[in-house]
């Protein structure tokens, strides 16, 4: 059974390689299991330009991951789901990482450092950036209500789909979404 749903995920990704990225439905056909609750936009919408604070302590908005895909995480240390997705997260950035595709993990709301570098180490996560959006304003202005929510934008820095609570991100079928949105761009 698990090759036979290799062998469609892989016909399905040799099919959308030439699909425009517009056309969302060859992307939502992909979906199993929780990938389900990935939510895609009939049109990509144009993110927040609101600022948050880098892991090195600068000022930095969204548009500085334009170029790429990026799935962006919004998550807490006091999020009991985030802590069981993000080990997930880090191995879709070691399969998928590269200059073409980005994991960026935003901590929102009062998550102090110490904390966040603590969770971190706890579930034995280093790949990942401790970005943090302390007053919660980028959440905000993106519409985030719960956590963990993750957003997928486009190269050009725009929200493509978003799935609201925690997903197996690692999943045949979210390493399968995510690697044909990658090279229908």
């Amino acid at each position: 059974m698990l090759k036979l749903k290799s062998a469609l995920l892989y016909t399905a990704l040799t099919l959308l390689a030439n699909t425009a990225l517009a056309d969302v439905s060859a992307f939502e056909a992909l979906r199993e299991g929780d990938m389900r609750k990935l939510n895609f936009h009939s049109d990509p919408q144009a993110a927040s330009d609101v600022a948050f604070t880098s892991e090195d302590g600068a000022e930095m908005t969204l548009a500085d991951y334009e170029g790429q895909i990026t799935l962006v995480n919004f998550w807490a240390t006091w999020c009991a789901p985030c802590r069981a997705e993000m080990p997930q997260l880090s191995d879709l950035q070691d399969q998928l990482g590269d200059d073409d595709f980005s994991v960026v993990t935003i901590a929102t709301g009062r998550n102090p450092r110490p904390a966040m570098e603590r969770f971190f180490a706890e579930i034995e996560v280093d790949n990942l950036p401790l970005h943090a959006d302390p007053k919660s304003a980028l959440a905000r202005d993106m519409g985030v209500m719960g956590l963990p929510v993750t957003i997928i934008l486009d190269r050009e820095g725009r929200e493509m789909a978003r799935l609201q609570g925690d997903a197996h991100w690692n999943s045949d079928s979210a390493v399968a979404i995510l690697t044909a949105i990658r090279d229908a761009e």
